[in-house]
């Protein structure tokens, strides 16, 4: 069985733990696709996934206040589809979703750190450095939950006052202009397609919050403090991203944000504060994707150890000591290790999101149809949350079938194996 103990993450620790997933790749990674997508107004993007992320995040408060459990996400569709098809293969996209999420950080780590060196972004080195990342991530993780709380509570304060240093700064230095981003001669031309798309990538940067449900039954009071850690993190990380984004659409030309998407945060330093900024920038965005890296595989080792618990997915222990969730910590490593490898920063972005607003889809549809009642849900709001995911997911979709069909026909594969695969499993096993 998975080792739960409850009242053994507070409000803070929790707050943590989403803001530790949330601000890490959420900002550094997808800043400059988001500015890809939107053009010069960029900015106001994070806004609006924000907004779509609060009506999305009623869903899961309602189920955490009515059904705190350590499994979270996992628990919640159990108790809208029952113990089927549907509620294990949503579970494993969230699950999957999440550990994509950790490769997006794990290159975005690699990314980063070797802007303090003359290395080429096509460098093996950026993936070996994210397997290095993963790998202290894993022994971070079978070390417990007081230290996890206490490692990313202190991680999540040093970003968040880093990165307000450095947005506030850069906008001191461009004379605190809020306007839009130089084209620099290149000008994009966004479609309303895109702008809806680019807040598909912006949820993305949001979704962390799901790493505060997947910890209920193990946050003191859960019933109070879920959805007030929820709140806080989306809060704080919106005022975040929002300072950190304006700072530099005001010191970076938009072409120069898009050339240097992978790591434009860095970029925006050198013009700003010269080489003592980069490496001060750079030293925020370790301290970020490593608390982000090490909160993320917390949560998704203990749903999958839930869903194991469950008999809704296969299980086997391959020799391995040790309880259900470090063996699901392993796979969890494992899984992000090869998406690090194998997949560049702009594809797992789209696969993270496209996986992740499918999920969600199904967790709004379950609360309408089979929980509104129980958990205290207003049918609008739900209803609302599930048609804006519709339109930002069907945005986004035609968006990359035109420039990248690839994605797009590898994680709709992906997700007719995940349902095809929980179907015959568990009609063997029944």
């Amino acid at each position: 069985m998975a080792d739960y103990k409850k009242n053994s993450i507070s409000l803070t620790g929790a707050v943590g733990l989403g803001t530790g997933v949330m601000i890490s790749a959420g900002i550094f990674a997808l800043l400059g696709q988001v500015a890809q997508l939107a053009g010069a107004w960029f900015p106001l993007i994070f806004i609006a996934g924000g907004l779509v992320t609060a009506f999305s995040a009623y869903s899961y408060i309602r189920l955490s206040n009515e059904f705190p459990s350590a499994g979270g996400i996992g628990m919640f569709l159990v108790q809208a589809y029952g113990k089927g098809t549907i509620t294990a293969a949503a579970a494993l996209l969230m699950a999957i979703s999440m550990v994509i999420n950790q490769s997006l950080v794990a290159r975005t780590f690699g990314t980063y750190t070797l802007q303090l060196f003359d290395v080429d972004q096509s460098s093996y080195l950026v993936p070996l450095l994210g397997v290095g990342l993963l790998t202290f991530a894993f022994l971070v993780n079978i070390s417990g939950n007081s230290f996890i709380q206490s490692f990313t509570s202190i991680a999540s304060l040093l970003k968040i006052a880093g990165l307000a240093v450095f947005g506030i700064g850069g906008l001191s230095v461009a004379g605190f202009s809020f306007a839009p981003a130089e084209s620099g001669g290149n000008s994009v031309d966004p479609t309303i397609a895109s702008y809806i798309a680019a807040v598909a990538l912006t949820i993305l940067a949001f979704k962390g919050f799901t790493t505060i449900t997947n910890s209920g039954s193990e946050i003191t009071k859960p019933k109070k403090n879920v959805g007030r850690a929820i709140m806080i993190s989306i809060s704080v990380s919106l005022l975040v991203y929002l300072l950190i984004a304006w700072s530099v659409s005001s010191n970076l030309p938009l072409d120069q944000i898009i050339k240097t998407k992978d790591y434009a945060i860095a970029e925006a330093a050198r013009p700003a504060f010269g080489d003592y900024g980069l490496w001060f920038t750079v030293a925020i965005a370790i301290i970020a994707t490593i608390s982000g890296i090490i909160a993320s595989v917390f949560a998704v080792s203990r749903m999958l150890a839930m869903l194991t618990d469950m008999k809704l997915i296969p299980h086997k222990h391959f020799g391995m000591p040790g309880d259900i969730q470090k063996h699901t910590l392993v796979y969890t490593i494992v899984l992000a290790m090869f998406l690090t490898i194998f997949f560049d920063l702009s594809r797992i972005a789209s696969m993270g999101a496209i996986l992740y607003l499918v999920m969600d889809m199904i967790i709004h549809w379950g609360v309408f149809k089979h929980l509104r009642k129980k958990v205290g849900a207003n049918s609008v709001i739900v209803l609302t949350a599930l048609s804006l995911d519709a339109i930002i997911l069907t945005a986004f979709i035609w968006v990359k079938i035109n420039s990248d069909l690839f994605v797009v026909g590898v994680s709709f594969v992906f997700i007719l194996l995940i349902f095809a695969g929980e179907r015959f499993f568990l009609k063997r096993t029944a």
